[in-house]
């Protein structure tokens, strides 16, 4: 079969690999979608320091299983993977905050991952209810986007976006368009995005259709929400961009209260910004991390793309074989898609 594999920071290869065997707790899967994100571009360039080469790509997983065993899934069931697997039994696992476990291990970091024809999903992720039915009436492409979708749902209700709330989403990638979509599932008032990639920004702004579209190539940022707000700021800031830039602006679009979300990371060999911490004081901000998603985050993604709540099909512009990966990877790098997903 074939498969994107890893090998180092600039070398991955699509290559021939021989078909998994499924052996224990495993199931094995047959690949129907497998989408890109960031994070694949990344490795690509950089690599991570929990992979040991060569490992087979891709995290974001949705098909059909092969041989379940004696696990209780039958060959055809649909299904979805979680993409970070939590170890169930710690002491934050035990608390129900797994999206922060000290063991956490990945698809397509620790196991081999999505970006082949063929894939086992490790008996860790029936473990801890990993592997999710897709409901009926959505495609397998639909079903991978589940996985950002769950990250971003983590990273709401840390942040509490609720009713009535005015929403600057920062960076206008498919993260951001899923944060526009939720926060309006979510109740919020008005939702505004921002980017300084102004044909991202229209591409993704004809989607997801933010209250305000907001370039920061061509716009002062902070002066735009602030007159969109009658002077108050925003009640929730969702940095949605991995910049420094956008972080430190985050605090200038604040309304009193307001909450700000750290959902993109920083580059680890520069991660530290400047914070005015009196406006943090006085104006009673918060900020929160979000880190991943739980196995719980994915069913109830996959929920809110089944019922409508949250639409993902036409975030889906590009298609490509898994022979085609590495024109997944610089298409993605070049923001000239929404989603790209692979299709093995």
């Amino acid at each position: 079969m074939k498969v994107v594999r890893f090998h180092a920071p600039g070398d991955v290869r699509i290559e021939d690999a021989p078909e998994p065997t499924r052996t224990g707790g495993d199931v094995l899967i047959r690949v129907h979608n497998c989408s890109t994100c960031g994070t694949d571009v990344k490795i690509f360039k950089f690599g991570h320091h929990h992979i040991r080469p060569p490992r087979v790509m891709g995290h974001e997983i949705a098909g059909e299983v092969v041989d379940g065993g004696d696990t209780g899934w039958q060959a055809g069931d649909r299904v979805q993977v979680i993409a970070a697997i939590p170890c169930g039994q710690c002491g934050e696992c035990r608390r129900g905050r797994m999206t922060v476990c000290p063991n956490q291990e990945s698809m397509g970091y620790h196991y081999d991952g999505g970006f082949a024809e063929l894939m086992l999903v490790p008996a860790k992720v029936l473990a801890v209810d990993g592997l999710n039915r897709i409901p009926s009436g959505i495609g397998y492409a639909e079903a991978s986007v589940a996985e950002p979708l769950a990250c971003v749902l983590n990273g709401q209700e840390l942040a509490r976006v609720g009713e009535g709330d005015d929403v600057v989403v920062m960076g206008a990638g498919p993260i951001g368009c899923l944060h526009v979509r939720l926060a309006r599932a979510r109740g919020a008032r008005r939702v505004f995005l921002v980017d300084l990639n102004a044909e991202r920004l229209a591409l993704s702004a004809s989607r997801v259709e933010p209250d305000a579209a907001i370039c920061g190539a061509d716009t002062d940022v902070v002066d735009e929400v602030r007159k969109l707000t009658d002077g108050r700021g925003a009640d929730v800031v969702i940095t949605a961009a991995a910049a420094k830039a956008a972080q430190e602006q985050a605090f200038a679009l604040c309304a009193r209260q307001a909450r700000i979300s750290f959902f993109g990371g920083l580059p680890k060999d520069d991660p530290v910004i400047r914070v005015d911490s009196n406006l943090v004081h006085y104006q009673e901000l918060t900020i929160v991390g979000a880190n991943g998603s739980s196995p719980t985050h994915n069913k109830r993604a996959l929920d809110l793309i089944a019922s409508g709540a949250v639409p993902v099909a036409d975030l889906i512009t590009h298609r490509l074989p898994v022979t085609e990966a590495l024109e997944a990877f610089d298409i993605v790098a070049r923001g000239a898609a929404i989603k790209v997903t692979i299709e093995p």
